[in-house]
């Protein structure tokens, strides 16, 4: 913790940038499909998660949950997915 003095001289330190995830700040970006997964969850939680690896348009590759039962999702379809 700085003393008033020390605030005085130097200022305000600047606030840390903001962290961002997977999707860059974005509310959704767009991925092509490279692989369905099927993950189990941490415990105490127990089935099977449906998931895809997904190449985002700016180049990185995240793992995305797919939600709702069943999917017709296979290799190079294009979706879109949801940040956050």
């Amino acid at each position: 913790m700085a003393t008033l003095n020390q605030m005085h001289r130097q200022g305000r330190p600047p606030p840390p940038p903001r962290k961002l995830g997977p999707t860059l700040g974005r509310p959704q970006i767009k991925g092509v499909v490279l692989k369905n997964l099927i993950r189990k969850p941490k415990k105490p939680n127990s089935a099977n998660r449906r998931c895809v690896r997904v190449r985002l348009s700016t180049g990185r590759e995240v793992i995305a949950f797919v939600p709702g039962e069943g999917h017709n999702l296979q290799e190079h379809h294009v979706v879109l997915v949801q940040g956050g």
